[in-house]
């Protein structure tokens, strides 16, 4: 049984569900869901197609397996940085040997491509590019201070992108959708490096400006649309979420309050893709996400974050 939950403790459970709110955003976004769009100008074939809900689900198993993939790999290639920082992690504390959770993650990238080659090969690329970021995020990139936080943040826009795929031609017309949760991402992993011995407060402060940012974005295309009214419902939400731990830890920058900060913005993810999804006419779709948050917050007390 420790086995099993040091294991579980690996894959994060909670990060994973704000993966698959990432996939079903990406859905959303590329006009799946419903056969006809709410927004003018809006087509899609979905109706024709039968609004089969198997490739939905088979790309959230996808992102399930690459995410989990991803963030083992993470730890493998940490364990003996976290031998010293965090020594109570299942690697360090000899709960799990490094070879057998590098196999562990090895099988839910395998399961992440295979489930998307099921939809389409497009599908596919695109799962191997996350799997490939992922990768080099985890053993070149996570230290360097430029390019450690923007290769993180690929990993996420390259996952919004693989639940466009569901459409192809809407990833071909909306690829730089994905520049959002790169920004997004990038300013969290910013943050995250003062979570064990406190960080400083111009890094927070331009974290800050960055999610301001993407507020802006989201809002802008929710305008666009002319969707912005109900849009604002979930990026009230979001705002608060991200917000309010942030100027906590810009008032007081010591480990704990930046680990906060970055727990509340990976999960905000949530929230974020609901605005995604309603930003674009899908506002029944956004309310669906926004029922993994509480899932996600229950995980959290379970599973480390972070």
């Amino acid at each position: 049984m420790q086995k099993l939950i040091g294991y579980l403790r690996l894959m994060r459970p909670a990060n994973v569900v704000t993966s698959v709110a990432d996939v079903l955003a990406g859905i959303a976004i590329a006009g799946y869901f419903f056969p006809q769009s709410i927004i003018p100008g809006w087509h899609t074939v979905a109706g024709a197609a039968g609004m089969s809900q198997f490739p939905v689900l088979l790309l959230c198993i996808s992102t399930i397996g690459l995410y989990s993939g991803g963030i083992i790999l993470n730890d493998v290639f940490d364990a003996e940085l976290d031998a010293k920082e965090r020594p109570e992690r299942p690697i360090p504390a000899g709960l799990i040997s490094k070879k057998a959770a590098a196999i562990f993650g090895g099988i839910w990238f395998f399961i992440g491509i295979f489930a998307a080659g099921m939809y389409s090969k497009e599908s596919q690329y695109l799962a191997v590019a996350i799997m490939v970021s992922c990768l080099i995020y985890d053993k070149y990139l996570k230290h360097h201070s430029l390019f450690g936080p923007l290769s993180m943040g690929l990993c996420r826009g390259l996952n919004l992108l693989l639940g466009m795929s569901i459409m192809l031609d809407k990833v071909q017309e909306l690829w730089y959708l994905g520049i959002v949760p790169i920004i997004y991402i990038a300013a969290i992993t910013m943050i995250s490096r003062g979570e064990v011995h406190g960080g400083g407060k111009k890094t927070l402060w331009f974290a800050g400006a960055l999610y301001f940012f993407v507020i802006a974005c989201i809002s802008y295309f929710a305008f666009k649309n002319g969707q912005l009214l109900v849009t604002l419902i979930f990026l009230a939400a979001f705002a608060m979420m991200i917000l309010v731990p942030l100027f906590r830890a810009m008032q007081n920058p010591i480990g704990p309050n930046i680990g906060k900060a970055v727990k509340s913005g990976v999960i905000a993810l949530i929230l974020m893709n609901a605005a995604w999804a309603s930003a674009f006419g899908v506002f029944q779709i956004g309310l669906f996400i926004v029922i993994l948050l509480p899932i996600s917050l229950l995980l959290s007390k379970a599973f480390a974050v972070t």
